[in-house]
């Protein structure tokens, strides 16, 4: 017998196409293929997603400017000249004070000067500001010993004492050390010496806080802007004809320095350099640092903003900073 086929009407082709394009879609999807990584469930925890690179400053004092040794800087009195002569007495050595002081900029901003004790430089820092709770702590961070003889929360280290007068804080630095036995340096007791001077000049020598320039003044509204308040401290002044201005508060400081010296620029010979700046001929921003530097001709400027707690300080920040004087380094 014969058997007929007999094709499937055409009504139902379509239906049967759909079901077999629907079925290979699930095996698709089902079959793993070797080689490929396996896609995160829609329905699932997302990996935790981790937190974004912030640089802040990691520093509380700029490096000190070229130039800044006593040999330059702001006229006017301060406590090394307002001790030398006594301490040559007393010491049975040469003590001479360098004529002139500067401030650091750093937290909390010092007002700072130089001792030569016949020929090893011992530098005085007195607090610009009155103390606040911390701004010892800072000073003494990482030093152990204590020195009675200057008050109970008077310490010492290698190469650097502090300790309070008043309403101030001092730090006392002497680059040879202290205590150390080293030609350069200074014993315990010429430490103490200075430290009992110090204490019984600086009620005298305080400087007014407020020390302006007119060419800095240009810039104080971005300065306030970035302490977020109205600065409690100027220090402007000019070192052998390069500007210096500071503004600052308790817990931040901005700083433009402005120097002629031709080998103040380090970062230009680092490898790799630090991330370049659109600004200066080469300029650099070192977020770490807090700063900005650049050259314009024979001109090296630093710009730094520090505050504590630290917190980040943009590039834009510092640009917008240092953007009114700029005319005045291009010239």
């Amino acid at each position: 017998m014969t058997v007929r086929r007999t094709a499937p009407p055409r009504a139902l082709l379509p239906r049967a196409a759909a079901s077999f394009r629907l079925l290979l879609a699930v095996v698709v999807m089902v079959v793993p293929v070797t080689g490929c990584s396996v896609a995160r469930r829609a329905d699932g925890a997302r990996p935790p997603a981790g937190p974004p690179t912030t640089v802040v400053p990691a520093v509380v004092e700029p490096p000190q400017p070229e130039g800044l040794d006593g040999s330059a800087g702001a006229p006017g009195p301060q406590v090394c000249t307002a001790i030398s002569a006594h301490l040559g007495k007393q010491l049975g050595v040469k003590v001479t004070a360098k004529p002139y002081a500067w401030n650091d900029g750093g937290l909390p901003a010092l007002d700072l000067c130089t001792l030569l004790l016949d020929d090893r430089p011992v530098q005085v820092g007195v607090s610009a500001l009155p103390k606040q709770p911390d701004s010892l702590s800072r000073l003494t961070n990482g030093l152990t010993r204590t020195v009675p003889e200057l008050g109970p929360d008077a310490r010492l280290g290698a190469a650097r004492l502090a300790f309070v007068v008043d309403d101030r804080v001092v730090r006392i630095t002497s680059p040879g050390g202290i205590d150390r036995s080293t030609a350069t340096g200074i014993d315990r007791a010429k430490a103490v010496a200075i430290g009992l001077a110090v204490r019984a000049a600086v009620p005298s020598v305080l400087r007014n806080a407020r020390q302006a320039d007119a060419a800095c003044q240009v810039s104080n509204s971005a300065a306030e802007r970035f302490v977020g308040a109205q600065v409690l401290l100027r220090r402007d002044y000019r070192v052998n004809g390069a500007l210096t201005c500071i503004w600052g508060t308790f817990d931040a400081t901005v700083s433009i320095v402005e120097s002629f010296y031709p080998d103040t620029m380090p970062e230009a010979a680092t490898t790799p350099p630090p991330a370049f700046a659109p600004i200066g001929n080469p300029g650099y921003y070192l977020p770490d640092q807090g700063e900005l530097v650049f050259r314009e001709g024979r001109r090296v400027v630093r710009v730094t903003g520090l505050t504590t707690p630290a917190r980040p300080v943009s590039l834009d920040t510092l640009t917008a900073i240092v953007g009114p004087v700029l005319p005045l380094f291009i010239r």
